[in-house]
């Protein structure tokens, strides 16, 4: 199996590509079309400005070739943190329009009590899966993940919400519609658990 990395110079790429590689699975950080299309699945890690990204995915004219592997030849595809993100119609982080494959809208975290929900949000925290998923069979809602962000996606459409997580406020952190996973948190630093998560990505 061919899992392509996208490089858009934006990523916690080698991190992935150990978890990946020690699963069995064949992975290469790439930004070349023909990879792209080749390849079984793909992940879009990232971290960091969503306006930025959205430009460097636009000067490797990624757009395109992402769009044509995920909406046309329906290639699953795995987004972590940022590039879950990046699946959005709009971010309020640049005032930029997104790949658009799940409707939502990418907004500043906002808490009330900034003295116990600090912003960033980093840390561990629960994952309360909202619906059958083949991407998280085998976990529970006790099972706690790594988070690192200060924006979050508000889904527009619910049935797309995968998994939810209370951070003073609920949200949303995974999504899902038809081949199009993301993650909000960072399954290649959640140890046993991440690491079963991007399993069940790659055995989809």
């Amino acid at each position: 199996m061919k899992i392509a990395i996208i490089n858009y110079e934006m990523g916690n790429l080698h991190s992935v590509v150990r978890k990946v590689q020690m699963l069995g699975a064949h992975a290469e950080i790439t930004s070349d079309a023909e990879v792209i299309l080749s390849a079984d699945k793909i992940i879009l890690p990232g971290v960091g400005h969503f306006g930025k990204a959205m430009e460097q995915l636009e000067k490797l004219n990624l757009i395109v070739v992402l769009n044509q592997a995920v909406l046309e030849h329906k290639k699953p595809v795995l987004g972590i943190c940022l590039g879950m993100q990046l699946m959005a119609e709009y971010s309020e982080e640049g005032n930029v329009k997104g790949l658009g494959w799940i409707s939502g809208t990418v907004r500043k975290i906002n808490v009330e009590n900034s003295k116990a929900f600090k912003i960033p949000h980093i840390g561990w925290n629960q994952v309360m899966v909202q619906k059958e998923s083949k991407l998280m069979q085998g976990l529970n809602n006790e099972d706690e993940f790594y988070f690192v962000h200060a924006y979050h996606y508000d889904c527009q459409d619910k049935k797309n919400i995968l998994s939810i997580t209370n951070y003073e406020n609920n949200l949303v952190s995974a999504i899902e519609k038809n081949n199009i996973f993301g993650v909000q948190f960072h399954p290649e630093k959640s140890h046993q658990v991440g690491m079963h998560l991007i399993k069940n990505f790659l055995t989809l």
